[in-house]
């Protein structure tokens, strides 16, 4: 299988996804929370739903590590990761910049990403097979250059969704760059790869979280480890994610963590 098929089957598993979401988005859908106290709404079971019906159909060979209904077998060696809604809570109040993210990983590592805003009208879809290359609503896009930690924009999720020690180290990132803005979720990763933010940093993710999130801002010339420089796999378990845009961010970054 080429991988541009595999990037033409990844766009069609974002379109089943919003096509199965948008019907509940600004609906008030009832709200669940699972074991890990997280929410879930029949948004998010049904976007997941479509996609895996999908990939079951075109994809028999691949396995699925979705979110919502877990993980199937793979006997290809490959997995198509999915988080049919990142930012659940945004999604429940109305805010358009939740997305789904669709992976594709070999060898432990995502080698395709797409992320899904349909509410926003945003697309970001990154491929490190070849000559790494990634797109904005079809439109090649690059990370901007940045000088330094001190000269960034800065982007987390929320600063209560840190560890003790996560929090700790996320202030001292925090105090030295120019700008940090909160909320935004996957959207923020799509806008280092886009060149309007620098970096994002980010702790307790899983795999579903971020595997998506690495060919998208990796494709555009940006950086993505764990805290302490190392590429994510599927392995990682701490879930501690520094995304930049140019390599010195990253290098000061690291240093200050």
């Amino acid at each position: 299988m080429s991988i541009e098929a595999d990037i033409i089957l990844m766009q069609r598993l974002a379109d089943v996804a919003a096509e199965a979401s948008l019907p509940y988005f600004r609906g008030q859908p009832a709200i669940e929370q699972k074991a890990d106290l997280s929410p879930v709404t029949v948004a998010d079971r049904a976007a997941e739903s479509a996609m895996r019906r999908m990939l079951e159909r075109d994809r028999p060979s691949d396995g699925i590590y979705g979110e919502e209904y877990g993980v199937s077998a793979s006997r290809s060696g490959r997995f198509w990761v999915l988080d049919p809604i990142d930012g659940t809570r945004a999604f429940v109040a109305g805010r358009p910049i939740y997305g789904t993210l669709v992976a594709l990983v070999e060898d432990t590592r995502p080698i395709l990403g797409l992320i899904s805003a349909p509410a926003a009208g945003d697309r970001w879809l990154g491929c490190t097979v070849g000559t790494p290359r990634t797109t904005h609503n079809g439109r090649p896009v690059r990370t901007r250059a940045c000088e330094g930690l001190g000269a960034a924009r800065a982007a987390s999720t929320h600063p209560l969704l840190f560890s003790a020690a996560g929090h700790a180290a996320f202030q001292r990132i925090g105090r030295s760059v120019t700008d940090m803005l909160f909320g935004g979720d996957c959207h923020n990763y799509g806008l280092v790869a886009s060149g309007s933010l620098d970096l994002v940093m980010e702790e307790g993710l899983k795999p579903y979280d971020w595997a998506a999130l690495v060919p998208v801002i990796e494709g555009a010339g940006g950086q993505v480890t764990d805290w302490r420089g190392r590429p994510l796999t599927m392995a990682d378990t701490e879930g501690r994610v520094l995304a930049t845009g140019d390599a010195r961010v990253h290098e000061e970054a690291l240093a200050r963590i």
